[in-house]
């Protein structure tokens, strides 16, 4: 399964759902994504590192790091998501480094670390006259005391930055003419350099990555705009509409023009693809209500 670079549209993001779960199949961004388990079990694999997530424990998952949730008992939970720039004081530290062990135990949590997130979520929820200062305060209060417990290494901070301007510059372009070739020379970044990134850190080969690019941008053409088919397999990149309806049904797993038939619940087609809903694990428990799978607010890719 290919990881899925995700582009997040805030600074701040803040979940605490009851009726979903955290479940979610391996991505990755630019955010430092958390969360504080109050009820139930989560496996977490946080770059290929598996993680047993008990009521009372926080994970957290830095920038860059390839992370995914597999609900183990429907969860009650608090999950951030958070840029690293709102915090430029140490935001070094999130660029640097890595946690050891991705989980700290509810034991070892510093006291008053569970109030003061769900101080952030509520302060978050009713978004009064200084919001983002006061978000600010308590995110530096917050990840000074877990920074105090939390045992870190460090990054490859060539490999990361070298793949996130790679995937930046993809999302900007996927639309012209790419290559690997074409990175290579406006990047200065070896070719073969990228395609091992590609297959070694997102398990996905180039060309795929760059298709689920354009797939995505025309999910969004085919449901707000009246462009034909034809004209947004052109506008996202792909050479013959031949090509960009082998590749839309490869991803979507049905054609552009019955993506487009659908209407509104075709929107749940890429989430479909992606994540594959847990309910049957509970048809028969009377939680089932929690069985539903869900991603950020965000662009998945």
């Amino acid at each position: 399964m290919a990881a899925l670079y995700q582009i997040n549209r805030d600074d701040f993001y803040f979940r605490d759902e009851k009726e979903w779960t955290l479940e979610c199949h391996p991505h990755m961004h630019y955010q430092i994504e958390f969360f504080y388990l109050e009820e139930g079990e989560t496996t977490v694999y946080i770059d290929s590192v598996e993680y047993k997530v008990e009521a009372g424990d926080l994970c957290i998952a830095f920038p860059n790091q390839i992370h995914q949730f597999r609900t183990v008992k429907p969860e009650r939970y608090m999950l951030f998501i958070i840029n690293p720039d709102m915090l430029p004081e140490i935001s070094d530290v999130f660029a640097t480094r890595i946690p050891s062990s991705a989980v700290i135990k509810g034991a070892d949590l510093p006291a008053g670390s569970a109030d003061m997130l769900r101080r952030m979520g509520e302060i978050y929820t009713d978004k009064k006259d200084y919001t983002n200062v006061v978000l600010r305060g308590l995110l530096l209060a917050f990840f000074g005391d877990i920074f105090s417990v939390l045992s870190m290494t460090e990054a490859k901070p060539m490999a990361t930055h070298a793949l996130r301007d790679v995937l930046d510059y993809c999302d900007r372009n996927f639309a012209r003419d790419l290559s690997l070739s074409a990175l290579e020379e406006e990047l200065h970044i070896s070719k073969y350099y990228i395609s091992h990134m590609f297959s070694d850190k997102l398990k996905v080969r180039f060309n795929d990555y760059l298709n689920s690019l354009r797939i995505n941008s025309a999910c969004r053409m085919l449901l707000t705009s009246d462009k034909t088919v034809t004209e947004i397999s052109e506008l996202v990149g792909f050479n013959t509409l031949r090509t960009f309806n082998r590749a839309f049904v490869r991803h979507m797993g049905i054609s552009p023009s019955e993506y487009r038939r659908l209407g509104p619940t075709a929107k749940l087609a890429p989430l479909d693809y992606r994540i594959k809903d847990k309910k049957e694990k509970y048809d028969n428990s009377q939680e089932n209500n929690f069985s539903r799978s869900w991603t950020h607010n965000c662009d998945c890719i």
